[in-house]
């Protein structure tokens, strides 16, 4: 890495949102690899309700990088609404997705339109492949991802992207090609993540310790511990689900539909494996 910088030491937030484990297994590598170059590095995980509701000064920060998965072809709603609380006064940032193979790129044509509109510069985006969150309902997508290869892409992401932010003639990312789907119709594409689940997270076992894990770390207060069951608000992230020391939630089986997903985006299971991670810059 140039000697340039450390002499430029900077300090960067690393903000991430991840329900079963992809998104901040890839913060983990950036920041073991920007903390091996003596670069200042905090951790945000909002994951949580609560760190969402605190308020977020960006005034100590030279840079942030931004860490959410793909719902429904974009960053999640709630992390889209708590980016709308920041103002980025012109600061540089980021942002990587994780994904479970499909329907990635609108993604980041909309974040570069929000982080504009909240006033920072965006530099760089990349994506990478994680298991899909509804594989804990049969999928079979991408299942030994994020691995040893999409690593070595974070490490080159994190390694690129702070030269992004310190070079001072760096540009803003060029605008992505606009998706065929608009804002409105993407909407409306959310909803299809309950036509398939039709039963949200439920407690189906009678080994449950109570631990009250679910209901702690819900991103929206949708599990109730005691009635073992998520309520409307619920957004399917099924980080109740990724969580539970005694595997007693479950959602209704969905495996019967994977062959057709497939189907519908011309692929099979080998073809989704061998997607590669990528950068843009």
């Amino acid at each position: 890495m140039p000697s340039n910088v450390n002499k430029q030491r900077k300090h960067i937030l690393l903000a991430y949102f991840s329900a079963t484990g992809n998104t901040r297994k890839i913060a983990q590598v950036i920041h073991k690899k920007l903390k091996e170059h003596n670069i200042s590095v905090t951790i945000l995980d909002i994951t949580s309700h609560s760190t969402r509701e605190e308020r977020l000064s960006l005034e100590q920060y030279d840079a942030v990088c931004f860490g959410f998965p793909i719902y429904s072809m974009r960053a999640p709603r709630i992390c889209r609404e708590w980016l709308r609380t920041l103002d980025g006064k012109g600061m540089r940032c980021s942002v990587f997705f994780t994904y479970g193979g499909f329907g990635k790129d609108p993604a980041h044509y909309f974040i570069k339109q929000l982080l504009e509109d909240q006033h920072f510069v965006l530099v760089s985006t990349a994506e990478f492949l994680g298991a899909h969150t509804f594989n804990y309902s049969g999928w079979s997508a991408v299942t030994n991802r994020p691995n040893d290869l999409d690593f070595q892409v974070a490490e080159d992401y994190a390694m690129k992207t702070v030269r992004r932010f310190l070079d001072h003639d760096a540009v803003e990312l060029d605008d992505f090609e606009k998706p065929m789907y608009d804002a409105s119709q993407l909407d409306q594409a959310e909803k299809y993540r309950f036509s398939l689940i039709t039963k949200l997270p439920t407690r189906d076992a009678n080994s449950c310790s109570m631990c009250g894990i679910c209901q702690q770390l819900c991103p929206v207060h949708a599990m109730d511990m005691h009635t073992g069951i998520a309520n409307n608000k619920c957004i399917a992230c099924f980080r109740c689900i990724a969580n539970c020391p005694d595997g007693v939630l479950h959602t209704n089986d969905i495996s019967s539909s994977w062959d057709k997903k497939l189907a519908m985006h011309k692929m099979t299971e080998q073809t989704l494996e061998a997607l590669e991670s990528k950068l843009y810059f």
